[in-house]
């Protein structure tokens, strides 16, 4: 089972916009774990994950802001 949550043409701003808030939602789930987790390995995991979506979305917008007025984007949830 597929969900599409994201297709089509985006301006710049909206595209940096909605990546941002669809990163800061991750970012936040994993935070919540980390809060609940008492195991030192997985605390680890998830700040490197955190770490990790913060510099992708860092080079995302340095991407998107280089002289591009709109950007074609997709996202899929696949569930097997």
């Amino acid at each position: 089972m597929n969900i599409q949550l994201i297709q089509g043409s985006f301006s710049a701003t909206d595209a940096i916009d909605l990546v941002t808030h669809m990163v800061h939602i991750k970012v936040k789930y994993h935070e919540g774990k980390i809060k609940t987790d008492s195991n030192e390995e997985d605390v680890k995991t998830r700040e490197t994950k955190i770490k990790q979506l913060q510099k992708e979305l860092f080079e995302l917008r340095k991407f998107i802001q280089s002289n591009r007025e709109s950007v074609e984007m997709e996202a899929v949830i696949r569930i097997d």
